[in-house]
This record gives structure tokens, sequence and C-alpha cells, in this order.
């Protein structure tokens, strides 16, 4: 069994799973499958922390139950890539509050020099209050100026089934979304890949 030192609590996943990245914005060569080395803490603030998809799945089928990746959320964005990664179609949650348009803000500004030629969806429920609506319209001027082609459309998903399944649909290739929804995500993952792909397309970038 591993044996965890206390700077690791906040993770459930085995650190040599963690790659951490310090970069405030990627560089146009960036591949999650080739960043150097393993989560070690050192007081450090990372700016991402990438984590390859098949890895994650094959730790969390060993166990009885599904896991969390984190125990304690923290602020720092986590990127579950597959190997195939790819930034082709983006599919961002907006959910209507400020800690939603800040997760996207921060993609944006992390990931502004490999999205450009990007297509981007932008999910939104339609329960939005007025107070909301001026946030929501500058959020979707600024995915349209980073990206190549940006839609935009109202669905009241609450689940991260529902994101999944549309992005499977759509050939989505990044879903954006809230760390809120880990939990959910890693029960999702344990009870239906069961070792397998459910789809070998689509990465995971979450955040809070």
């Amino acid at each position: 069994m591993e044996t965890k030192s206390s700077t690791h609590t906040k993770f459930d996943l085995p650190s040599r799973f963690i790659s951490p990245l310090k970069s405030e914005i990627l560089s146009y060569e960036f591949q999650p499958a080739l960043a150097d080395g393993q989560f070690v803490f050192d007081g450090s603030d990372y700016s991402l922390f990438t984590m390859e998809l098949n890895k994650v799945l094959d730790w969390l089928m060993i166990h009885d139950f599904p896991k969390a990746i984190e125990k304690e959320p923290c602020n720092t964005p986590i990127l579950l890539f597959v190997p195939n990664f790819s930034v082709k179609h983006l599919l961002f949650h907006y959910d209507g509050t400020e800690s939603s348009a800040k997760i996207i803000d921060k993609f944006l500004t992390l990931f502004q020099n490999l999205i450009r030629g990007s297509k981007a969806t932008i999910i939104s429920p339609s329960f939005i209050p007025k107070s909301r609506l001026k946030e929501e319209q500058e959020l979707i001027q600024k995915i349209s100026a980073a990206t190549s082609e940006t839609s935009f459309i109202k669905f009241n998903f609450l689940r991260i089934g529902d994101f999944w399944s549309y992005a499977v649909q759509h050939k989505c290739t990044l879903l954006v979304t809230t760390k809120t929804y880990q939990k959910e995500l890693s029960n999702v993952l344990f009870n239906f890949y069961k070792g397998a792909l459910w789809d070998d397309q689509l990465s995971f970038y979450l955040s809070l």
C-alpha cells in the first residue's frame, strides 16, 4: 500500500500520476503527455495538474467503490487527458455564476495559444437571473474572440452525464467545467468505463 505524506493529503490519486505545470500561458507546442515529472509539493503555485485519463481509469478500477481524485479540491485546475488529446472542439459549461465565469476566464488565459483555431460550444441554463445576463454576453464575446467558431445553446443540464452525452454525440474533444462535479465524474468513470473507454476523444478540464 502506498504511503502518502501530509503534503499529498489533498489527493486520493497517487502522486506518480500527477504532472504539475507552472506556466501561466501554455506554449503552442503543449502536449499533456509530454509533461515532465510527478507531483512533489514544494509550496509553489501551479497553473495546471495534468493526468492521463487511461491511468486514472486503471487506478479507479482497482477499488471496490469510486474514489475522488482530490480529497479537498484545490484552486489549481486539473486536465484529465486522453492519449490523442485535442482542443479541436471545446464544450464550455457556464452555469450562470461568477465562479463559473472565472473558470472559463482562467481556461481562456491558460490555453490561449492553443485554441485560436478551435470550435467552441457554450451550454448555459435557461434559468439564469437577469442580473447575470450581462456577464453571460461578455463571456460569449470572450470565447468568440479566443476561438475560430462559437455557438451558444440553452440546456438545463444538471449532471455531468448530461454534458458527457452531449459532448460524445457532437464529437467534442474537451469539456470545461467545475470541480464540484469531480465526485460525480468519478462515479460515472467507475460505473461505465469498467476498463474500456466509452469515448477516447474526450478530455476534461476541471477547475474552481
